[in-house]
């Protein structure tokens, strides 16, 4: 596998050569200092390019980073499906390396880059032919810290996760298990780790970032609060899933009660205690059942 002096060498080295390359920058994960380096780390480059089109009506001068086992060309696949995306001012290249670096890689326009450049502190420059890039200060990825969340949007989260369990719980008494999987893993998770991420911030001040998807919960949660969100994970068995239904809610009222302690927030515990007792009903409803109640 190429290490990383060797990527930089390649992907600098590349744009010294191609006149149409004018300023090469990179963002990502390998311009945060708070996140470990490991070797699955992407590459985020952008290329500012005096045009577009002729980079992407030939695609040979891919070849110059390395073998490829696959290449996804996003904007390509945005536009079949009818966004209204403008070909002439970026274009962007996902690559998989048979080494196994990856490099996901952007061009842009000189014009592009002026409207980009300054919206992510997470950005060092590598390469400028024309002094055209704006001086921009030291990184940080103080745009991606956990923020301090109103009352109003706690108690929305409060109210979302408890309201969506009695879709989850219908959804198992029907034997919909697409629905009600899709229903606890793209709503009621979402709602349970924006209270993880609340829960970790103010443990560390509103200062660290919980990382894309939660990646970092690991890193931050106590031991026993992780292995109570591990257990909220189950396989398509309906008992093994309504222990990490009780699982979650158990977790959510943990933290959600200590966020609302410490943010001086009211936690609303008549509408947990109540779809606790509804959700323990419905798992024990039989499936001929001719009422809820």
């Amino acid at each position: 596998m190429r290490n990383e002096k060797e990527m930089f060498d390649l992907i600098v080295g590349i744009a010294q050569k191609d006149e149409r390359i004018r300023a090469v920058y990179m963002n990502g994960s390998r311009t945060n200092s708070n996140v470990p380096k490991d070797i699955f780390q992407d590459y985020d480059i952008v290329y500012v390019v005096t045009e577009t089109a002729s980079f992407i009506k030939d695609e040979e001068w891919i070849d110059f980073f390395g073998n490829l086992i696959m290449i996804q060309e996003p904007d390509k696949n945005d536009k079949y499906i009818g966004l209204d995306l403008d070909f002439e001012k970026s274009y962007g290249y996902l690559m998989l390396f048979t080494d196994g670096n990856r490099i996901d890689l952007h061009i842009e326009t000189r014009e592009a880059m002026f409207e980009n450049y300054m919206k992510d502190k997470l950005t060092i420059p590598l390469l400028d032919k024309d002094n055209i890039l704006p001086n921009i200060p030291k990184p940080t990825d103080k745009d991606y810290w956990v923020k301090k969340p109103s009352e109003p949007l706690f108690m929305n989260c409060c109210n979302d996760f408890w309201w969506c369990l009695q879709n989850v719980g219908k959804g198992i008494w029907r034997d919909e298990l697409p629905y009600a999987k899709q229903m606890f893993e793209l709503v009621v998770r979402v709602r349970l780790d924006e209270m993880v991420s609340w829960w970790i911030g103010i443990k560390y001040d509103f200062q660290v970032s919980a990382g894309k998807m939660g990646k970092y919960f690991k890193q931050y949660l106590p031991e026993y609060c992780w292995e109570m969100y591990k257990k909220t994970y189950s396989d398509y068995n309906y008992k093994n899933f309504w222990s990490s239904i009780f699982v979650a809610c158990e977790l959510f009222q943990v933290l959600a009660k200590d966020v609302a302690e410490q943010l001086f927030f009211t936690y609303p515990m008549d509408d947990d205690k109540k779809m606790m007792e509804f959700l323990k009903h419905i798992r024990q409803l039989p499936v001929d059942a001719h009422g809820i109640y």
